[in-house]
């Protein structure tokens, strides 16, 4: 009898251990982000990176609440205003023109800035001059700080890792919308470097947006930014949250990398849905910019015009990220392109 039960004990642990190999097995035949295909495709639509997650998403705004009246421009008036935006109150510079208001109310224009380490970051300190270009030309401007930038509420967990960021100027969007002085059907959206990336996204994703441009963007593919963009002298600075900075590392361990795993990288890209750009484009980046390469606004010009869409790009030779020798000639075209597509 004794013998009986060891014989058994001996099988039951037999079978056990070749059970166990059978899983590693199977295990080591995944791909390297260890997802099945089927995961990886219930992975992409429920992931919160991905423009379907933001083209299902609601962003209903606020209200604009003036807090404080600034010195006005030349022809214009400023103020500090905020918005709420998923539960954080966003800071951002407003401007209004002086003189008569347009029957149906003044054109508009989203100015997305680009990356200004967060707790360094001030309202009325960077992009003045930028802003008071298409200020003084008759627009009502809004230059919405980000979350966790300057007083704004909330954690800056950077532009390319989370939606929150495209999320915050999807709000401001439907504020100004708000805003009793503006034409709700005249609004445009300009973006520089990181702007531009939340300017694109925001265009494939709001019809609202009827004309945008876009200077020095990172308008690439996913594909693009992880295998394509290094800034080799920038060092993030401490004060991001680890996420921010690491969040190529982060989602290639996973979800693989875009060659394991075109399909997830593509649905995070806006450029994978330019059929669905909300008005025309125009493009201005210089050929010596050393933090975003020029081809990115090259390839984005060619796919939208394989699209049959509306899109203009203007290269300045020998000029930096800022486009500086050629600003004035690069904000005249800016403002001439708004003013034929937001001005009756």
């Amino acid at each position: 009898m004794r013998k009986l039960l060891f014989l058994l004990i001996i099988s039951l642990i037999i079978i056990f251990g070749l059970s166990i190999y059978s899983k590693r097995s199977t295990n080591n035949n995944q791909p390297a982000n260890n997802l099945g295909e089927d995961y990886q495709l219930e992975s992409k639509d429920a992931y919160p990176l991905t423009i379907e997650s933001l083209k299902n998403g609601e962003y209903p705004g606020s209200d604009l609440v003036v807090i404080e009246t600034l010195e006005p421009g030349s022809n214009y008036s400023r103020y500090i205003a905020y918005y709420v935006s998923e539960g954080n109150k966003i800071y951002g510079l407003l401007t209004v023109p002086d003189g008569q208001q347009p029957e149906k109310g003044w054109p508009a224009i989203i100015f997305n800035h680009g990356y200004i380490p967060p707790k360094e970051y001030q309202t009325v300190e960077k992009y003045v001059a930028y802003q008071d270009g298409f200020a003084r030309s008759g627009y009502v401007t809004f230059k919405p700080d980000y979350r966790g930038h300057g007083d704004s509420e909330g954690e800056a967990v950077g532009a390319y890792g989370s939606n929150a960021y495209t999320i915050d100027v999807l709000n401001s969007l439907a504020s100004v919308k708000k805003y009793q002085n503006v034409n709700l059907g005249k609004i445009g959206m300009w973006g520089h470097s990181l702007g531009g990336f939340l300017t694109l996204r925001a265009m494939v994703v709001s019809k609202d947006v009827k004309a945008g441009v876009i200077w020095g963007g990172v308008i690439a593919s996913y594909d693009d930014l992880i295998n394509n963009w290094r800034r080799g002298s920038f060092t993030p600075p401490p004060t991001i949250p680890q996420n921010a900075r690491r969040w190529r590392q982060v989602l290639i361990e996973e979800y693989g990398t875009p060659e394991q795993n075109p399909e997830f990288w593509a649905s995070l890209s806006a450029n994978s849905y330019l059929a669905d750009i909300s008005g025309p484009l125009q493009l201005h980046h210089g050929t010596s910019d050393t933090s975003v390469p020029i081809e990115f606004s090259r390839k984005l010009s060619d796919q939208i015009k394989a699209l049959g869409k509306e899109v203009e790009i203007y290269e300045y030779s020998g000029d930096d990220h800022n486009i500086a020798q050629s600003f004035n000639t690069a904000m005249q075209r800016s403002i001439e392109f708004f003013d034929r597509y937001l001005k009756d």
